[in-house]
């Protein structure tokens, strides 16, 4: 059956006008996307098939345009949808935490680092920027390494916080692996930088751990 072919309550454009996007599967999400599917399969089953031949919707997603538009039906003009679409989140992503903004809550710093770092396949290494009343001054990755580490120097981390000016920082690095878990070496080089950055009089509020689930903030397991 043709999308067409699906009660209207049923078909995902009318389904997100109803219910709204969360309430779609991956699937119907990139279905509205591609627009239609191969000749004998519709698009929510193509999207389906998509998904299960790239190993889930991340992985899909992490591809470059290049790598995209050479999938069965995606083409050129599909690629360039789906990237738009991503590059439009990842803006959205970086005005919700603009200049002069106060975090309402360490929860909300967990948040933004998973959906600032989740989508990478590389190791990378954030860092907000606070000042005294916990208003961003800036938020930037600092180190990116490979698909599993990367190499994380205190000293940087310092002289870019004094060059802010900033009071106080919250870190975060993600696990290209899934697993959100620290690791011994995470506990450590925490322990490393709270101590150089105590050294300038600036804080470490938290570090976040980012894998395919929440954050995991080291803080609440008390290693901050």
């Amino acid at each position: 059956m043709t999308l067409h072919d699906w009660p209207t309550a049923d078909r995902p454009r009318e389904r997100l006008h109803a219910q709204g996007p969360d309430a779609l599967a991956d699937a119907e999400l990139l279905a509205l996307f591609l627009g239609t599917g191969p000749r004998g399969s519709n698009a929510v089953a193509h999207a389906q098939a998509l998904i299960n031949r790239c190993g889930g919707l991340r992985a899909l997603l992490d591809r470059a345009p290049d790598e995209l538009r050479q999938l069965p039906g995606i083409g050129p003009a599909r690629a360039a949808l789906i990237s738009a679409a991503l590059a439009l989140g990842r803006r959205q992503l970086q005005g919700e935490l603009a200049r002069g903004d106060a975090l309402a809550s360490p929860r909300q710093a967990g948040e933004y680092f998973s959906r600032w770092l989740r989508a990478s396949p590389r190791e990378r290494f954030g860092v907000l920027f606070l000042d005294n009343r916990h208003r961003v001054i800036a938020h930037e990755i600092l180190f990116e390494g490979s698909i599993d580490s990367a190499a994380v120097h205190p000293r940087v981390v310092v002289q870019r916080a004094m060059g802010l000016n900033a009071a106080a920082v919250v870190l975060g690095h993600n696990h290209p692996s899934g697993v959100a878990e620290p690791s011994a070496a995470d506990r450590q080089l925490t322990t490393a930088l709270k101590q150089a950055l105590a050294l300038v009089e600036v804080r470490l509020l938290d570090h976040f751990v980012v894998g395919d689930g929440p954050a995991v903030s080291m803080a609440e397991r008390g290693w901050v």
